[in-house]
Parts: C-alpha cells; structure tokens; sequence
C-alpha cells in the first residue's frame, strides 16, 4: 500500500511539472523548464522509495504497469481540476483496456 501511496504522491507532482506550466504560457519557456524542474525534484523523493519498497514485492513489470495506471488516474483528476477537461467515452474504453493490461500482469 505504501507503494501506490508513493506513486500517487509522486505522479501529482510530475503531472504538474510536465503540463501546470501550460496554465502559464505567456511565461518564458526558460522558466517554465526551471520551474518544472523544482517540481519534479520532489517527485523522486516519491518515486524512487516507492519503487525500492515495492520491488520487495513486485516484479519490475508490475512495477511499471503500476505506475502508469496510476499515472493516468492522477492525470484525469488533474486535468479535470485544473484544465476543466472531462474524460470522453473513448477515454473511458482507453482506461478500460489499461485495467486489462494491470490484469494480466498481476495475474499468478
């Protein structure tokens, strides 16, 4: 559980530092670089533990596959609340087949 708590923490920063700035485009994309930068300074905090613990338990694959489930779950809920976008159906059967995939890698 501590894995994905790390994740999560970790993504949220990352999604911010890859696409808050685009909130802020009369900024110079120099700082927009530096700034993104700082934020993703704290998303290794998160991500490199919550790899190092989960690894005592899961495969690097399952690791990965983890990670990018709760990549796309943290980048809705931002996208949502900072940009207003709403998942379209396509997103939906897109998410759907993600699911499938965290499936089959964690299946025995």
């Amino acid at each position: 559980m501590k894995t994905v708590i790390f994740l999560i923490i970790s993504n949220a920063f990352m999604t911010v530092a890859w696409y808050g700035h685009l909130k802020h485009k009369n900024t110079a994309l120099v700082w927009a670089i530096l700034t993104s930068w700082l934020i993703a300074l704290p998303e290794y905090c998160f991500a490199v533990p919550a790899n190092r613990i989960g690894s005592e338990t899961f495969s690097v694959t399952q690791l990965k596959i983890m990670q990018e489930c709760v990549t796309l779950v943290v980048f809705t809920v931002i996208a949502f609340f900072l940009f207003g976008e709403r998942p379209s159906w396509n997103n939906l059967i897109s998410y759907l087949f993600i699911i499938g995939a965290v499936y089959f890698a964690f299946r025995g």
